[in-house]
């Protein structure tokens, strides 16, 4: 690369600022499945250089890649077992003797078939019987010694190895984490019949994730980008809670990344699937740059009505329907929808193409070269 090529990294932050790069950046997420069928093409299973092919400009740390839990045999640890490691590098996850996973922060999930591949489902909750915050004080909840970023630098620059790129880390999520350990039911209800509990479990996760936030910024800061967080809020049609409870329960925790992360000077971005339309300007007050996924099928979300409302405002991440368009498009219906929602959002920069959440098991290799112009 010459000095007067744009480099990926640059390519994205200055759509993140607003300005038209030389072309839409790309970001890339996927189900196992679908990394099959790219490594069948390619010839390599180094995601990597899969994400070289297709000419991807964002690459992601994630938190859970630099944990060790005390108490679990690393030897039955499987970075790659999750369903959910969607990108390159890799998750914490226990194998249990019944071959199910444990995470870091002791939600269990069993994997289970269906006709287009394999899902993740919770096979239990270890918070699920607490009736008190004593009883949610016994939970064996990570501690700060338990993640050593030490050779952080070192892996990002092995992303770095031939061109410089966008680099994003993955801190984790609060309100999913949360109900991941206390099971979604019992969680939705203690938000409005018992907030301390809800707000307790909160609390340690953020105490991990922002002492790890400090730490990573400090270690590797001019060699990041974007700090990422998600926390899933809203369902196809709707939000899951209210506006109102968002912002009494939920928004402190989101604006506490937002601000240390700012301190840094460094954007944040939030996944959120669903119709989150009603918190977006929220969202802006709040300072958040980039929203992900943006899912055009879901009510309210449409990139015409979100340009139309929020454009130069927001950062759009996303936007390319892995539910229903991609499995049954034809490639060069991938290819035009790619041009057209790359105009729509991306028109004066502000936006990131990619999938609307990870490109299903049920969508062709040849849709996915497509997506990402690549001659299959």
């Amino acid at each position: 690369m010459t000095g007067l090529e744009t480099t990926h990294r640059d390519r994205v932050n200055k759509a993140i600022s607003f300005e038209k790069p030389d072309r839409t950046p790309r970001d890339f997420a996927a189900v196992p499945e679908i990394w099959k069928k790219l490594n069948d093409h390619f010839g390599t299973k180094d995601r990597h250089e899969i994400l070289k092919l297709l000419d991807v400009d964002c690459r992601i740390v994630s938190y859970d890649s630099f944990c060790k839990h005390p108490d679990y045999d690393s030897n039955n640890v499987d970075m790659s077992a999750s369903q959910e490691r969607s990108s390159v590098g890799g998750m914490w996850r226990f194998t249990e003797a019944d071959g199910s996973t444990t995470d870091i922060w002791g939600a269990k999930r069993k994997k289970v078939k269906v006709p287009s591949g394999i899902l993740e489902q919770f096979a239990s909750y270890p918070l699920e019987s607490a009736q008190s915050i004593d009883d949610l004080k016994k939970h064996n909840w990570p501690k700060p010694d338990w993640w050593d970023f030490t050779h952080l630098r070192s892996f990002i620059n092995k992303f770095n190895d031939t061109e410089i790129y966008n680099i994003r880390y993955r801190l984790g999520s609060f309100f999913e984490t949360a109900w991941s350990l206390y099971n979604f039911e019992k969680f939705q209800l203690d938000l409005l019949l018992n907030p301390q509990m809800p707000r307790y479990v909160m609390e340690r996760i953020a105490e991990i994730h922002l002492q790890n936030l400090n730490t990573v910024l400090e270690i590797a800061g001019d060699l990041i980008d974007v700090v990422y967080f998600y926390d899933d809020i809203a369902g196809q049609g709707s939000l899951l809670i209210s506006p109102n409870m968002y912002d009494e329960l939920i928004k402190p925790f989101h604006n506490s990344v937002i601000e240390l992360a700012a301190k840094y000077e460094k954007p944040t971005m939030m996944h959120c699937c669903g119709s989150v339309y009603p918190l977006i300007e929220i969202f802006v007050e709040m300072g958040l740059r980039i929203l992900n996924p943006i899912q055009p099928s879901a009510k309210d979300m449409s990139p015409e009505k979100l340009i139309k409302k929020f454009g130069n405002r927001i950062v759009f991440h996303g936007g390319i329907d892995v539910q229903k368009f991609l499995p049954n498009a034809t490639p060069e219906q991938v290819k035009n929808k790619v041009e057209y929602t790359c105009n729509t959002l991306g028109a004066n920069g502000g936006y990131i193409m990619a999938g609307s959440h990870h490109i299903q098991a049920d969508t062709s290799l040849e849709n996915v070269l497509g997506m990402y112009g690549v001659e299959s």
